[in-house]
C-alpha cells in the first residue's frame, strides 16, 4: 500500500479566512479541525470547511506544495478553489463517503486497506 500525503485548504465560509495544512490522514485531521481538538487559528475562527485538497505519494512534494500555497496571495487561492470547487462545497463528507470511512478518529483511511493515491 502506498503512503499518501494530503495538502488541504480550509475556510470558515466562501471567501472567508484560509488555512493550508498537510497530513497523512485527511479524514482524521479534518475531524480534529471540525471538533476543535487543537487550540489555534482554525479553532479560534471556526475554520473547518474543506474546500480543496491534493494527494501526493511523496512527503517532500507535499511539503513543498504546502509551502507554495501558503505563500500564494488570496486571489490565487480563490481562483484555484473556484476552478475545482466553484460552489465552495465542503468536501469532507464527499471524501469520507468515497473512501467508505466510518470512524474518522482512527487511522481511518489506512486501516481500511484500500488504495488511496
Amino acid at each position: 500500500m502506498t503512503k499518501c500525503y494530503y495538502v488541504y485548504l480550509l475556510t470558515n465560509k466562501a471567501y472567508g479566512l484560509f488555512y493550508v495544512g498537510i497530513t497523512d490522514d485527511l479524514v482524521r485531521r479534518i475531524w480534529e479541525h471540525i471538533h476543535g481538538m487543537r487550540d489555534g487559528f482554525t479553532k479560534k475562527y471556526g475554520i473547518h470547511r474543506l474546500v480543496h485538497y491534493e494527494v501526493f505519494d511523496n512527503v517532500q512534494d507535499a511539503m513543498n506544495r504546502e509551502n507554495r500555497l501558503k505563500r500564494w496571495n488570496r486571489t490565487w487561492k480563490i481562483e484555484m478553489i473556484e476552478k475545482n470547487n466553484p460552489e465552495w462545497n465542503d468536501l469532507y463528507n464527499v471524501f469520507c463517503e468515497a473512501h467508505a470511512v466510518n470512524d474518522p478518529r482512527s487511522r481511518s483511511l489506512h486501516s481500511l486497506g484500500g488504495e488511496l493515491c
